[in-house]
């Protein structure tokens, strides 16, 4: 039987979904839980039926096709997605057609992560190159070019608020104000490059995670680190707050998942 994820966390597998010829790097869930992205080092995108696990499309057209897809997004309303990787190519797809709808090119490096902003207007992309940049969904050029990690940045995310945070290979993540491109925190604490931020529904609270198998939550009004939780786990890959935001979870290669 087919339940949303904020009806469960830790459950049996629903479907396996099998056709990538290379190893899954990325996987978004739409907003209405009925598709599932994921991208892959056979630079692929495939999109599937989540209820019955059919693949719906093979979305292929990155310049490089011996070069991987390293992330995948929905927008926030379900009706465009976007891939980007080692071709430094962003693309702008629509679901249900899977055709391509605008390609937008800027880093000059590999693009490790991406995420829409709350009201889907514009996205922030991550880049082995160092920066962060955003882009108009309206607009093809360049888009504002966020600097100060002095590592590849590894993770994006958006709060309800408007926040912009980053997380880098310098162990740092990065807290701006994405319409001015302002600093408003710079968070120190993981002992090696993060892996995964998000933020709880409300906007308050930062959930990271790093290759130092430590999870911290940080309060988004002040700067400052409220918790840090040493992961059970060998390697911390993933984080999020459930969709009513009372609980955490944090999970790892190997399909474990911890709960705080």
């Amino acid at each position: 039987m087919w339940r949303s994820p904020g009806e469960y966390f830790a459950s049996s597998t629903v479907r396996y979904l099998e056709r990538h010829k290379g190893e899954v790097n990325c996987c978004a869930i739409s907003p209405d839980y009925q598709l599932v992205l994921t991208c892959s080092d056979d630079s692929r995108i495939h999109v599937w039926e989540a209820k019955s696990g059919l693949l719906r499309h093979k979305v292929t057209g990155h310049a490089d096709h011996s070069k991987s897809v390293e992330t995948v997004s929905f927008s926030p309303d379900g009706a465009c997605l976007l891939s980007a990787g080692w071709d430094r190519l962003i693309i702008l797809w629509e679901v249900q057609s899977g055709q391509r709808l605008k390609t937008f090119v800027g880093h000059q490096d590999a693009i490790q992560c991406s995420a829409f902003s709350k009201d889907g207007s514009y996205f922030a992309t991550g880049s082995w190159d160092h920066t962060v940049r955003l882009w108009s969904l309206g607009n093809d050029a360049p888009g504002r070019v966020l600097k100060g990690h002095k590592g590849n940045v590894s993770c994006v995310s958006f709060s309800v608020s408007g926040m912009l945070a980053s997380g880098s290979w310098d162990k740092t993540i990065r807290v701006w104000n994405p319409r001015s491109g302002a600093l408003i925190f710079l968070l120190k604490g993981h002992l090696d490059w993060l892996r995964t931020l998000s933020f709880s529904r409300d906007g308050i609270l930062l959930a990271s995670t790093g290759h130092d198998n430590m999870v911290r939550l940080w309060d988004c009004e002040n700067g400052k680190c409220l918790k840090v939780v040493k992961s059970m786990l060998e390697m911390t890959h993933v984080c999020i707050f459930s969709p009513e935001g009372t609980l955490m979870l944090a999970g790892a290669m190997g399909f474990h998942q911890s709960q705080y």
